[in-house]
Order: structure tokens, then sequence, then C-alpha cells
């Protein structure tokens, strides 16, 4: 399994960005994605997940703002964000987790910068 995160870049404060991860081989939908983050000197987190069944879950930090989707025909798993600001500058990453092998892959991240 291979994940291709892409979408990163420089962002004002206010403003929007769409990250997505492409992910390959077979079974995508069966597979729970989520999406963390990383800032520098800081611990990995998680940022959004969602299950095969399309049930979400957020960080406090990011409700309201931020909305992961998938689309099981695209092998895409995409987080739309929102009302960025500085301190959601970081890493972004994206992981899958397959339950019938417990399994976990991860991504090689995409940077998001919010300037103020």
């Amino acid at each position: 399994v291979q994940l291709q995160a892409s979408g990163g870049g420089l962002v004002q404060v206010g403003g929007s960005l769409r990250l997505a991860c492409a992910g390959s081989g077979s079974a995508f939908s069966g597979r729970r994605m989520g999406w963390y983050r990383q800032a520098p000197g800081k611990e990995r987190d998680l940022v959004a997940g969602i299950t095969s069944a399309t049930t979400t879950k957020y960080a406090d930090f990011v409700k309201g703002r931020f909305t992961i989707s998938r689309d099981n025909a695209k092998s895409t798993v995409y987080l739309q964000m929102n009302n960025l600001k500085p301190e959601d500058t970081a890493v972004y990453y994206c992981n899958a987790f397959v339950p019938l092998n417990g399994l976990e892959y991860w991504g090689k991240g995409t940077q998001v910068t919010v300037s103020s």
C-alpha cells in the first residue's frame, strides 16, 4: 500500500486548502483513513479520521473548520481545511489502517504553512 499526499502549500490566515491522499493497492474502501499532523518539536496528532462506513471524527482543534471525506472510486481521501490559523502550520500525513490484517501505512506528508 502506498499513499501519496498532495495539496499542501502556503496560505494566509483565514484561507483554505484541500489536501488529497491517493492510495494504491486493492480494497481501498475497507481501509480506515486518517490525517495526522506534526509541527516542529511536537508529537504527531490525529486531525481527522474516516472509517469504511464514512463515520468521521475530528480533533477538537479542527472541529467546524476541517472536513474529511473519501472517494472510494478514486481511492482518495480528502481534507478540506477552512479558516486556517497559524497554529495549523505543520506537515500533514495521510494514514491508512487495514482492519483485516491490522497493518498501518503512512504517506510522506505535505507541508501546510499558514502565514499571519
